[in-house]
């Protein structure tokens, strides 16, 4: 016993690991299990203030998720009525595009039919209107077309305010022309050769004494030029009849706000 004992001295000497650099090495890392430990407490402490200070309105709102989620899956019968009709005027605007491009079935007559269009534009018609001005000799000449200005110009403000509200896009990606870019019509809804044709018929039929035959095709041409604007792919259905009865409510203003004649020469001799 007495040779045993300092034998195995001998070998805790001879010991790498007994040295004073090797000590850590042996000894249980006691500091980091109790940061971690307290760290695990302070999350734990933390989240449970978190659960105590949220507001009870934030409770109620996550309580409230899922309910909203099933509304927006059980949409009301207008919500379906509507986006069935909606579905319905896109299909149908997309068939009766016959003319939305060269390859389409009546992509041949797209020349004509945008020829057709340009009638109704609001350019020709300022321009037009600004130089019968001009020629006018008589009051009420000039008081009818002064009035007429003033009815193009308030078409042209009040449909490329409602199309920037909307900014609905029509059935197919066709780019606007120049002329379009002139009269701020970049959008679909409303159209705004439907709501020029339909509010210079009407006045044309007001204030102009014509025969029935001219009244038809006064009436015929307004139709055609709003339909040619579905022909080829710029509106939908919709965007079409929505711009005749703007066209009408923009003459019914006109009408309310109509200029007199001395109005109308105090203007002229203004410009």
């Amino acid at each position: 016993m007495p040779a045993s004992q300092p034998r195995s001295r001998a070998r805790d000497r001879n010991n790498v690991l007994n040295r004073a650099e090797f000590l850590s090495l042996n000894q249980p890392l006691k500091g980091n299990q109790e940061s971690r430990s307290s760290s695990r407490k302070q999350s734990g402490q933390a989240g449970a203030a978190g659960a105590q200070n949220t507001n009870p309105k934030e409770r109620r709102q996550s309580q409230q998720l899922p309910e909203e989620d099933c509304m927006q899956l059980n949409p009301s019968f207008k919500g379906i009525a509507f986006n069935s009709l909606l579905a319905i005027d896109i299909c149908m605007s997309k068939r009766l595009g016959v003319c939305a491009n060269r390859a389409s079935s009546w992509g041949g007559a797209r020349s004509m039919i945008n020829l057709l269009g340009i009638t109704g534009h609001g350019i020709p018609w300022i321009a037009g209107t600004l130089i019968c001005l001009v020629k006018s000799s008589t009051l009420a000449g000039q008081e009818v077309l002064m009035n007429l200005l003033l009815a193009l110009l308030l078409d042209i403000m009040i449909v490329a305010g409602l199309q920037k509200l909307a900014k609905r896009k029509g059935p197919y990606d066709i780019n606007p022309g120049l002329l379009d870019y002139l009269t701020m019509d970049t959008y679909a809804f409303p159209a705004g050769h439907a709501s020029r044709v339909a509010m210079l018929s009407k006045f044309f039929l007001n204030h102009l004494v014509l025969a029935i035959p001219l009244r038809i095709l006064l009436v015929l041409w307004a139709l055609c030029v709003g339909f040619s604007r579905v022909m080829i792919g710029r509106h939908h259905i919709t965007d079409v009849l929505s711009g005749f009865v703007f066209g009408y409510l923009q003459f019914r203003l006109v009408e309310l706000i109509w200029m007199s004649s001395n109005t109308c020469q105090m203007l002229i001799s203004i410009w």
